[in-house]
């Protein structure tokens, strides 16, 4: 029994007529036959007998079409609940993002927020790349990153990118190499390093430095959240790769772009395609990447010398 059976025993016991019936649900008065066949297999009594010519309903037929009026009108109720689901503004939205996309893009959602706008439910998560896709189970978006040359995203999820972000050595304003207006691999190999840890995006660049000056790094920290990092470097614990537009500044650490090494991460938007669907959420990615542009804007690197490096990279 389905609501296709139901909606053409009501059609036929209000016209009286396989052909009648046919004609208003825009099918052939075979279909209506045998839709009625798969139906009667379903119910222990008859639903259906001859008058002359013409198939009536038997008294079980007139219950089971008044039980499918009652089904109609609640399934009618449901899909107009779904279509206010589906479209309304002010739905509660969750998104998650790795800590320094979170320190900068959640401020920016917040400001945002009021009535009619969609409403935020936000929470960090620092997970290694592989890890990202399946958040998309948990959260409506999901801001992610890898590196430029790191394998894409799985197709199961649907992506866009919101930034592509250079990452800059980060080192104390009074370190010898400070002075360099850009450095090369190398400059820093010789260097105590402090880097995240194994599986997280930006140990790919630092094995990247490591081969491109023919030597292994002397990493001597392991943290991953970089405003922790920049009070490690401005303690001289050594130098590190730090984002250039989405930490924040540090009065003792100064950041240089460094030459030679692909330095560049992605930040990303990850959601289930289903997702998608709803207004608010659509509301919040549209926010999302006008975050973006206000974000890189910001730009608190190497002036001209950052911009070549990217030029360079392009």
């Amino acid at each position: 029994m389905n609501e296709r059976q139901l909606q053409i025993l009501r059609e036929l016991g209000e016209l009286g007529s396989v052909t009648a019936t046919a004609e208003v649900l825009l099918m052939t008065p075979s279909a209506i036959s045998q839709q009625l066949r798969l139906l009667q297999r379903s119910i222990p009594v008859p639903l259906t007998e001859r008058d002359g010519r013409r198939l009536v309903l038997t008294d079980a037929g007139q219950a089971l079409a008044s039980a499918a009026i009652e089904v109609e009108t609640a399934l009618a109720r449901a899909r107009h609940t779904i279509e206010e689901f589906v479209d309304q503004p002010d739905a509660e939205v969750s998104v998650t993002a790795f800590h320094s996309a979170a320190a900068s893009f959640f401020p920016l959602l917040l400001a945002q927020a009021g009535p009619g706008r969609p409403q935020l439910s936000l929470a960090d998560e620092d997970v290694a790349q592989d890890h990202f896709p399946r958040l998309t189970r948990d959260y409506d978006l999901v801001l992610a990153h890898r590196l430029d040359q790191a394998p894409p995203w799985p197709t199961t999820v649907t992506t866009s990118t919101l930034l592509r972000e250079p990452l800059d050595i980060a080192l104390p304003t009074d370190h010898p190499l400070a002075a360099k207006r850009r450095l090369t691999p190398g400059d820093v190999a010789d260097q105590p390093w402090i880097t995240v840890n194994e599986g997280f995006p930006l140990m790919a660049t630092i094995d990247a430095i490591a081969t491109a000056a023919n030597r292994r790094l002397n990493i001597v920290h392991r943290i991953n959240e970089f405003a922790v990092v920049a009070e490690a470097v401005a303690a001289g614990g050594g130098l590190a790769l730090m984002p250039r537009w989405t930490t924040r500044p540090h009065p003792a650490v100064i950041l240089r772009p460094l030459s030679g090494v692909h330095t560049r991460r992605r930040i990303d938007v990850l959601h289930r395609p289903e997702r998608a669907a709803r207004r608010a959420v659509r509301m919040v990615l549209t926010e999302l990447h006008r975050a973006a542009a206000t974000i890189q804007s910001r730009d608190v690197g190497a002036g001209s010398d950052a911009k070549e490096t990217l030029a360079d990279e392009a």
